[in-house]
Order: C-alpha cells, then structure tokens, then sequence
C-alpha cells in the first residue's frame, strides 16, 4: 500500500491507500470545521478570503489566512523533504516518518484540542492543515499523483471528464484503463464521506478525540503494511 512507488504500484495499491488515507482526510475535515468553523484539509478556500481580507486592508485577519495556506505547504514541504532525505538511504519504509508525524500530529490535537479551542482555535488549523499537507504530498508523490485525498474539487472534475469519456471510448483497453480510474476516484470519494459522516455523528460526545481514530487507522495502515512485508520477505526466503 504505501511501500510501492511510481510504475511499481497497482490498482489494488491505489485503493488500498486511497480509501485509508481519504478517510482519515474525511475525518479532520469535519472535526476541524466542527471545532473551529474552519476549512483544515485544504487551502482553496482559504486563499479567497485571503485575497478579501487584503482587499478591505484587515492586515490582521488577512495574516492569519495566510498562516493557514503556509501550514499547509509547510506541511506538504516537510513531507516531499523526508521522503527524498530518506530515498537516498533506502527505498524501503520513507512513508513511515511522514506517516508518524501525522500520527503524533493528530494525537496532540485530540489530547490538547478542546483547551485550544477556547484558548488559541487557531492552532487547531494550522496544526491540522500541516498534517493533511503532509499526508497529500506522501500520496501524491508514492502514487505518482495518481491519488490525492484531501480535497475533492481535483476528484470530482476528473470523474466528470471520465464518465462523459465512456460515451466515447469504445475500445476494451481504454475503457478498462477509463472503468479503473472511474473506481479510484470513486473510492476516494466513498471513503472520504464515510469518513466525515462518522465525524459529524461521533463529533458531539467525543468532540476532538475523534482524531484519535484518525491517528488509529494510519497506525493500523502502517502495522498491515509492515506484516505484509515480513510475509513476502519469508516467502521469499522459503523459496530459496
């Protein structure tokens, strides 16, 4: 799942870490906005009201929606640096750091979270939106930018082209090729509403430790990938 790169990976590599990593994203999207009333898995939205807070001189407002755009690169900088810092060493396991920060990320907000909210909200977002840069860029770049999760505007603007497509392909390849596409995005999309229904259902007992289950099943992502490895490698042993 994350251990493949580029040519490497599959289709069953793709949704495997799509429908992983879109619900965690759908998860701190709604917790997120639940908690602080603010966009924390993209910057689309937030570089509009950048540009208006400028535009009526609120010098103050517009710094702090700059904040949550920089974090947000920031977070998807750290990201492509580690992985090219540790690629250098090995090929194998340079998810993993990135993956851990988001983890660790993710369990300070939900630990820490409801004090913020009342003390500095701000720090809920940009911490979150450095995760979720974080987690884009990993995918984006072990997917060869074939996956990306954090937000769906991209998503549902390919499936789009891609359904109207099938009116027109009519050979077996391109349309195998256009029906597996079709799916990847699909389950992105499933994954992430799942994803945030569950937040928007649980939000009101656990308030921000919903993040917990979003630091969980990257945890249980990293475990199965790493058994996986150990069997194929002892496998691979007995066969020789």
């Amino acid at each position: 799942m994350f251990r493949h790169q580029g040519k490497h990976r599959t289709l069953s590599h793709n949704l495997q870490i799509a429908s992983l990593l879109s619900f965690v994203a759908g998860i701190v999207n709604v917790s997120g906005f639940l908690a602080v009333q603010k966009l924390t898995t993209n910057v689309t939205g937030h570089f509009a009201y950048f540009l208006d807070e400028l535009f009526k001189l609120n010098f103050n407002n517009g710094f702090i929606y700059f904040l949550y755009i920089f974090f947000f690169f920031m977070g998807s900088f750290t990201s492509g640096f580690l992985i090219e810092l540790f690629s250098q060493k090995t090929e194998r396991n340079i998810y993993v750091f990135p993956i851990s920060i988001e983890i660790l990320l993710l369990f300070i907000i939900g630990l820490s979270g409801e004090n913020l909210i009342t003390k500095n909200p701000n720090i809920i977002a940009y911490t979150l939106l450095f995760a979720m840069g974080l987690q884009n860029s990993l995918v984006t770049k072990i997917s060869n930018a074939t996956v990306r999760t954090t937000h769906l505007t991209g998503l549902f603007t390919d499936l789009g082209i891609e359904l109207s497509q099938l009116f027109f392909y009519k050979e077996t390849e391109k349309r195998t090729k256009l029906f597996a596409s079709i799916k990847l995005r699909l389950t992105i999309i499933s994954f992430f509403f799942i994803g945030g229904i569950l937040a928007g259902v649980l939000y009101t007992k656990i308030k921000l430790q919903l993040l917990f289950i979003a630091a969980v099943t990257l945890i249980i992502g990293l475990i199965y990938d790493n058994i996986k490895l150990k069997l194929i490698l002892l496998n691979r042993k007995y066969k020789h």
